[in-house]
């Protein structure tokens, strides 16, 4: 499978990513007047590393063939038309219009490939000629005003959420074209936004305010249908605990790992709409009785008891855990990179994976592609 990705930053990059690890031959083009794809240069102050190869851009870039082109200049066009004439699957992330203008659109090239899946993300869809910013659509979407504190401002999430979304409903959205094609030999276009992929994940707090009127606030980790959920506790070695008790089984269980099964029978906390109306009182109690357990063996009795609770861990910390090491994408001298790829399918995936590549570091290789037909989009993992 050949996949020819249109993309840069970080959306449509890891969706080329995802069918890289599936084993497909990924061409990344990249602009030459501009150097490339811009999180190449988008680096932490201080940070080391190969030239061009940001610890940003390796977060999406992994398994790739870099090629550099002008494609406003006629011979550098012809090469990306001859590239999607081979492709089974371009990734895209031009505004509205600059495609078409670019001549690398889904009409121009499917007729080069009629059975061509063009897979496209924009902002705010294809009527609207925004370019589509993580940040920006965090804040247009929901997003920034429910996150944060109960007294401060709007806040932004850590990682690019909205990015991540789309590209997950980019991915869904060429498997069915993938199908699809299996079935009616004819290629597709497949569009998402930024903005449908945040408000799609908006969830139970929009269907809060859509079924029962209620107008969602921040209220920092807590969860606004569920009493004990998402809360921050701190135990008696000053270590963080999170709790996401679901049900009042679970809660009673928790007052019984904690030495206090009777608090699960008091009025205010025996029922999760009680708690929910009494959420102060009930963290109240747990914030003393939690003070008083090490976290470690407080854990393990939760765990014994199946009440849902975990470690709150820092980004070291959970790269210490072997279940995440697992997911680590690995060189013999070099950083290591994440999977795009997260299920486990028999038969799926490429053991090995080659880094990111540096701008244009596969040119003559892919051109040759082209020039020689013997030598076919080998794949280069």
């Amino acid at each position: 499978m050949l996949v020819l990705e249109l993309a840069s930053v970080l959306a449509g990059p890891s969706v080329g990513q995802f069918f890289a690890e599936l084993g497909a031959t990924v061409v990344k083009l990249e602009n030459a007047v501009t150097g490339g794809d811009v999180t190449r240069n988008w680096k932490l102050f201080g940070e080391q590393g190969n030239q061009g190869v940001s610890a940003y851009f390796s977060a999406a870039n992994w398994g790739k063939r870099s090629i550099g082109l002008d494609i406003t200049q006629p011979q550098a066009l012809e090469v990306v038309h001859q590239l999607a004439a081979k492709a089974d699957l371009v990734i895209a992330s031009y505004k509205p219009g600059d495609a078409e203008k670019l001549q690398v659109d889904y009409r121009t090239l499917t007729q080069l490939n009629p059975r061509l899946i063009y897979g496209h993300i924009t902002g705010y869809g294809p009527e609207d000629e925004r370019a589509g910013y993580d940040a920006v659509i965090q804040a247009e979407s929901g997003f920034m005003f429910l996150n944060g504190s109960t007294d401060g401002p709007p806040t932004k999430m850590p990682v690019a959420l909205i990015d991540v979304l789309a590209a997950h409903q980019l991915k869904e959205g060429i498997l069915t074209a993938l199908l699809q094609r299996e079935r009616s030999g004819k290629g597709s276009y497949v569009q998402v936004s930024l903005f449908d992929a945040a408000v799609s994940a908006l969830a139970n707090q929009g269907t809060n305010y859509l079924v029962a009127g209620h107008n969602p606030q921040r209220m920092g980790s807590e969860h606004p249908n569920i009493v004990p959920y998402g809360r921050v506790y701190t135990c008696k070695d000053g270590l963080p605990l999170v709790l996401a008790i679901g049900d009042d089984r679970q809660f009673r269980r928790l007052c019984q790992a904690l030495g206090d099964p009777l608090l699960a029978e008091r009025p205010e906390f025996a029922t999760n709409s009680a708690r929910v109306r009494y959420r102060e009182a009930v963290n109240e109690q747990l914030e003393k009785l939690i003070s008083q357990h090490e976290r470690q063996r407080l854990l393990a009795e939760l765990h014994r008891l199946h009440v849902p609770a975990g470690a709150v861990n820092s980004v070291p910390e959970v790269f210490e855990q072997p279940q995440a090491r697992r997911m680590l994408l690995t060189q013999p001298h070099g950083p290591s990179g994440i999977r795009q790829v997260a299920f486990v399918m028999e038969g799926t995936g490429v053991d090995t994976m080659t880094p990111p590549p540096t701008f244009g570091q596969h040119q003559a290789q892919i051109l040759d592609m082209l020039t020689d037909p013997a030598s076919g989009p080998a794949s280069e993992h």
